[in-house]
């Protein structure tokens, strides 16, 4: 029977194992799984705080950088709008001055063609002039004084004005 005692079962023993166990899961109960337990529900309401409060940081992030962008792109707006405007202005302003050069090179040879035409018609002038006194001196070197100068000089302004005409 000696064998039998090892195979043997010992209900006390059982009985005081059971109540071993059942103070040690009490005790770690107590002491181990509430504070650990109390300690990763607080690290879980700690990591939830800061995840709601990264998300509240990152919808403001998104609402300010929506913001940016529509003033970026209205910004964008107003420059090309102010370069728009500017190249008009320029494009006025380099349209006038070229009508304004236009202008005043045509009044330059307008006025020079009116002082040609002023200076050739005081050379004709001129020149009937000394034709009509060389022909008075010629004439009258050779009439000896037979016509009268005055009437001569008539005569020879006609003479002129004939060939003015003509020409």
């Amino acid at each position: 029977m000696n064998t039998l005692d090892i195979i043997s079962v010992n209900i006390w023993q059982i009985i005081i194992s059971l109540c071993n166990l059942t103070i040690l899961f009490l005790m770690l109960k107590k002491f181990l799984f509430k504070p650990v337990k109390k300690m990763i529900a607080d690290r879980e309401a700690l990591a939830a705080k800061e995840l709601d409060a990264a998300r509240e940081e990152m919808r403001l992030a998104q609402e300010e950088r929506t913001k940016w962008t529509k003033r970026m792109s209205a910004a964008e707006a107003e420059a090309g709008d102010i370069v728009k405007r500017a190249t008009v202005k320029a494009d006025k302003q380099s349209k006038m001055i070229i009508n304004t050069a236009k202008e005043r090179a045509d009044s330059i040879v307008e006025q020079a063609k009116f002082e040609a035409e002023l200076e050739y018609k005081n050379s004709a002038s001129e020149m009937k002039h000394e034709i009509i006194d060389l022909s008075s001196m010629l004439a009258g070197k050779m009439l000896r004084r037979e016509i009268n100068e005055e009437d001569h000089r008539e005569l020879i302004d006609d003479f002129i004005e004939k060939i003015g005409q003509s020409e």
